[in-house]
């Protein structure tokens, strides 16, 4: 997955965009204006194996939505910041509260709005169907587009790293 070796070891947080990367963006909005959107069980897996290793996880996205919230709250992820017009200082405000460097935190990304965080010194993956200029600006390009496995191959390559994967699966 990784076009350079980040230092795995020292990762502690994943912190994610939504649409695009945890759901594959489309967003559904039916006749009374309710929106719905789709999410892939291994990424939710994914996440219960990296809250299960001790690792945190976020989200900073610039969009609002019920079915966001309560997915998050499936996921047992309370550290969102949802209408983030400024993403680099919803995820300081993340990192803060967590005690955590941006060094120590991988950010998956899509599109352009996650330009500004995947340059401020984290671990950057863009998703596979990422913009361009996103992928161009990532660590890492996941094969899985977003929506569809990402953010567990994400998991899955830093636990694997840490020597922690197969003892989580056994």
């Amino acid at each position: 997955m990784m076009t350079s070796e980040p230092d795995w070891s020292a990762v502690r947080a994943i912190v994610m965009d939504i649409d695009g990367t945890l759901t594959d963006g489309g967003i559904f909005i039916n006749d009374s204006g309710e929106e719905s959107k789709r999410y892939d069980v291994r990424d939710g897996f994914g996440i219960a194996l990296w809250h299960k290793a001790g690792g945190r996880t976020g989200v900073v996205t610039g969009r609002r939505g019920l079915a966001l919230t309560h997915r998050m709250r499936e996921l047992s992820i309370t550290a969102v910041e949802q209408g983030a017009s400024d993403k680099v200082a919803a995820l300081d405000r993340i990192l803060a509260g967590w005690n955590i460097s941006r060094g120590q935190c991988v950010f998956v990304g899509d599109d352009i709005p996650d330009l500004a965080v995947m340059r401020s010194g984290v671990i950057a993956v863009a998703v596979a169907d990422a913009a361009p200029e996103v992928r161009a600006a990532a660590h890492g390009v996941t094969t899985a587009p977003g929506g569809h496995g990402a953010l567990r191959e994400v998991v899955e390559e830093i636990l694997r790293a840490q020597k922690k994967w197969d003892a989580l699966i056994a």
